[in-house]
Formats: structure tokens, C-alpha cells, sequence
């Protein structure tokens, strides 16, 4: 996990941290929902980015704002054709995806806007998730903190399920972090993992 000495910046959350240890210094970066801007503004301290968001809730468009963070308010399901195509060396969806409806089409807008993506999502395939469902029930965790009635959550999915959605656009996944809570894991991610962090580029053929 990146570690830094400047005593200004605060220590990171482990999904900033995981998702900062795949970020070049002096990037530009574009992180699609990007909520309050903390993670633009984290990546800005720690590896000097510069860094766009798109949010389109009307607070996290002011927190943005009070965090020093370039943002655009955009719905992210209209797509992004606002962007040039490899604009950006990294294009961010963190813990969005589950809840866009569009899932596709925001992959292969990622592919087209930015040199490499990283995404992360709650995995849907861990242990205490499965428990929950086998006894009658819609999994509710810290990373799933919603009930089944007013998640906004539509589209959750298993390592399994991404990796096979990128194999289906043919995008190459270069690394992949599965963490649960600070701890990453490595044996039995997809049922001990809570959290999933990939890299991915557009495979060339």
C-alpha cells in the first residue's frame, strides 16, 4: 500500500490506498461518480494527479468543490461522449458499477476514454453474503449496507461475473486486489473477499 511522509496528508482509507498503488505520479485521472471527491483529492496529495470527476448529486457537487476538485455534474448512464477517446491515463469507477444500469455500455466507455481502467465493487460472492441468502434473506454488510428495498444497488456481482463481463469486451485485466477490510486476500478471494479492485485496458487483437 502506498505510504507517505508528508504529515499534511491524512492516512488513507484501504480501498484509496489499494486503488493509488496502480496510479503513475503526475497522471490524468477521471473518476466517474466520484461522491465528495475525497479519492481525486487523496490521489492529488499523494501521487500529484490531475484529476476530473463526474458526480451528478447536487452536495457532492459542493463537497467536490470545498475539496479542491475539478467536477463535472453529469449523469453517468448518458454516457461520456463529452470526452475524447484516451484523454485520460486511468478512467475510476470505485464502488459505483453495482449501481449504474447501463453496465456495459460504462466499460466500454471506460475502454474508450482512458488508457487503462480500475474498477472496484462489493463482491457479491463472499462467505457472510452467501450465508445470508441461503437463509432466506438479501445480504446487508458494510459493504452492502442497504436493505432490498431502498439499495440503489441493481447490478451486483461476483469476481466471476466481472471477469467474465470483460472478457466479453475484450478488456485484458492486468491486476486484481481483493480485499476485506484492511487485510488483502489471496487464498479463496471470491469467497473470503469482500471488496474487488481490477485493472483493465483494451485488449488489442
Amino acid at each position: 500500500m502506498i505510504k507517505t511522509t508528508n504529515p499534511s496528508i491524512p492516512p488513507p482509507r484501504p480501498d484509496f490506498s489499494a486503488i493509488a498503488t496502480w496510479i503513475k505520479p503526475n497522471s490524468k485521472v477521471l473518476d466517474l461518480g466520484c461522491g465528495d471527491g475525497s479519492l481525486l483529492r487523496y490521489l492529488q496529495d499523494s501521487r500529484g494527479i490531475t484529476g476530473y470527476g463526474v458526480e451528478i448529486d447536487d452536495n457532492n457537487i459542493l463537497n467536490c468543490f470545498q475539496n479542491g476538485v475539478n467536477v463535472i455534474q453529469n449523469d453517468l448512464e448518458s454516457g461520456l461522449s463529452s470526452f475524447r477517446s484516451e484523454s485520460f491515463d486511468y478512467v475510476i469507477l470505485s464502488q459505483t458499477l453495482q449501481a449504474v444500469k447501463h453496465t456495459e455500455g460504462i466499460i466500454k466507455e471506460m475502454l474508450r476514454v482512458g488508457k487503462q481502467g480500475i474498477v472496484s465493487f462489493p463482491n457479491f460472492g463472499y462467505w457472510k453474503n452467501r450465508k445470508q441468502v441461503i437463509f432466506g434473506h438479501m445480504p446487508v454488510s458494510e459493504t452492502l449496507p442497504y436493505n432490498w428495498f431502498d439499495t440503489p444497488n441493481i447490478h451486483l456481482c461476483t469476481l466471476g461475473d466481472f471477469e467474465a463481463l470483460c472478457r466479453l469486451h475484450n478488456a485484458h485485466i492486468l491486476e486484481r486486489i481483493v480485499m476485506n477490510g484492511d487485510q488483502q486476500i489471496t487464498v479463496l478471494p471470491n469467497l473470503m473477499g469482500m471488496l474487488a479492485f481490477y485493472r483493465f485496458e483494451l485488449h488489442e487483437k
